[in-house]
């Protein structure tokens, strides 16, 4: 992976190499930090880049600073002019993924969130897709289950908490799939090793609730509204057994990371024909376009970073 030039670090845009932290650092120790992800997409016919919900992703962000009891000198509306001047200082004409995070800066030893001061960086790089198979992936359903919201909030995007992610992800992959899908503490489905999950049976489009210890993603929230608004397809949120996925017509997984990714075969047994089915389809279509400014009705989701 190419470095970024820049980083926002401490309340400026600095060269990257300056945005150093200590091995003691507790963060780093510890996990205690929280994390968001964004996406900028480009449109060459416009020569811009639009940021795709940043104001939603941002206050994501700030809940999640809430959960570790995170006392911030930011705002969403700094957190947005921070952003601006680092991606206007690093000058994208292609796709990329940017990375907020707020962490715990003290160099100590002891375990705790509690009298610690956090700071903040962001940082952009540009990236294409997280997934290779994304029109046709063949997910594993994991041994590792997902954590519950009385043990780690998964509804924050909380650092430490994505051990549980790597270790579904290395297993899945090294045993031949793209990704992993984990359940929850009661076996039912929750998501993917890093993205929400979608099943499509019988022209009804099903998500695990909130409350299954899924985080609150905001391209699910996206396609809730597409799925219903756009396609007229019934979004049931409510729990999913495992072996629903064997026998769905579609399955996808989304997410900022994997966008909108066609899930073709899992464990093993194909998902319906084994192919990208309909309703997936045409989310993806609708989905990409939005995010390029290509359809005048979504314009608001999306944020301009140069000034014309």
């Amino acid at each position: 992976m190419t470095l970024p030039r820049y980083a926002f670090f401490k309340g400026q845009v600095v060269p990257y190499a300056e945005a150093r932290v200590g091995v003691l650092t507790h963060s780093l120790n510890y996990g205690t930090a929280v994390f968001g992800g964004m996406r900028g997409y480009y449109n060459h016919q416009e020569d811009q880049l639009y940021v795709f919900r940043p104001q939603d992703h941002l206050k994501r962000f700030l809940q999640s600073t809430r959960l570790l009891r995170m006392e911030l000198a930011y705002d969403t509306e700094a957190l947005l002019r921070g952003m601006l001047d680092l991606l206007r200082a690093e000058g994208h004409r292609q796709d990329c993924y940017i990375r907020p995070l707020a962490f715990y800066a003290d160099e100590m030893i002891g375990v705790r969130i509690h009298d610690l001061h956090a700071e903040v960086s962001i940082v952009a790089i540009p990236y294409g897709p997280y997934i290779a198979h994304e029109e046709g992936a063949h997910l594993g359903v994991s041994s590792w289950r997902r954590v519950d919201d009385n043990v780690i909030p998964a509804r924050g995007k909380i650092a430490g908490a994505y051990v549980n992610s790597a270790l579904a992800k290395s297993d899945a992959v090294r045993a031949g799939f793209d990704d992993a899908i984990l359940l929850n503490h009661d076996g039912h489905v929750c998501e993917g090793s890093a993205a929400n999950i979608f099943v499509i049976r019988e022209g009804v489009a099903l998500t695990p609730p909130v409350t299954d210890n899924i985080l609150e993603g905001i391209t699910r929230k996206t396609l809730i509204s597409l799925l219903r608004e756009e396609l007229g397809v019934q979004v049931l949120e409510r729990r999913i057994d495992r072996s629903e996925l064997y026998v769905a017509d579609e399955v996808l997984l989304v997410g900022t990371g994997v966008q909108v990714c066609a899930v073709t075969r899992i464990d093993h047994r194909p998902i319906a024909d084994g192919q990208m089915g309909p309703i997936t389809r045409s989310l993806r279509d609708l989905f990409f376009r939005i995010v390029r400014g290509q359809v005048d009705k979504y314009r608001d989701w999306l944020l301009p970073v140069y000034e014309k």
